[in-house]
């Protein structure tokens, strides 16, 4: 997680900015899912104030502390922000479990006959992706199926939709 530091009116000091990095990195083993953190540092009329704004994946998350000490004030912004963070993540769970039932009640839905209109039948040569690429555009497909010759793998080379190529190589698990 990158942490952003702003300081107004402030002046940061080493000792305050690990301060920052340790209270940022006990919130994010609460929630791993962040992207970016930013601290906002403000001192006026002897008030310090914190503000802390956490970019999760489809969240902005905000929590803000006033006091007459700044590491007073990032202590309590960065409490507020654990436990914001924990409803968040309890909010993530009940709604998996509500998924969860969904895809198991989809399940049981009895399932539609798939009718397959063409099937060809293709040689797989032994080709570099490069050369399957070159094939896939000479016969105008958006997909072709080839066996690498170096992993003597099947791959996939696929036209994607900004005009560039993709490579589906096969993962064990």
């Amino acid at each position: 997680m990158t942490v952003q530091i702003v300081a107004r009116h402030v002046k940061l000091t080493k000792a305050l900015k690990d301060y920052i990095q340790e209270r940022m990195d006990k919130i994010q083993h609460y929630f791993d899912h962040i992207i970016w953190a930013q601290v906002i540092l403000t001192v006026e009329k002897k008030v310090s104030r914190a503000e802390i704004i956490i970019h999760a994946a489809r969240q902005t998350i905000k929590a803000g502390a006033e006091t007459g000490d700044m590491y007073s004030s990032v202590d309590s912004a960065s409490d507020k922000m654990e436990s914001q963070i924990k409803k968040y993540k309890e909010r993530l769970k009940d709604h998996h479990v509500e998924e969860d039932a969904l895809i198991r009640s989809a399940d049981a839905l009895p399932q539609a006959d798939i009718k397959f209109s063409v099937t060809k039948q293709v040689p797989v040569l032994p080709m570099t992706a490069d050369d399957a690429a070159f094939e896939m555009e000479r016969l105008g497909y958006n997909f072709w199926l080839f066996l690498d010759e170096e992993t003597k793998q099947l791959n996939v080379v696929f036209k994607r939709q900004d005009n560039t190529f993709g490579l589906l190589q096969p993962v064990k698990r």
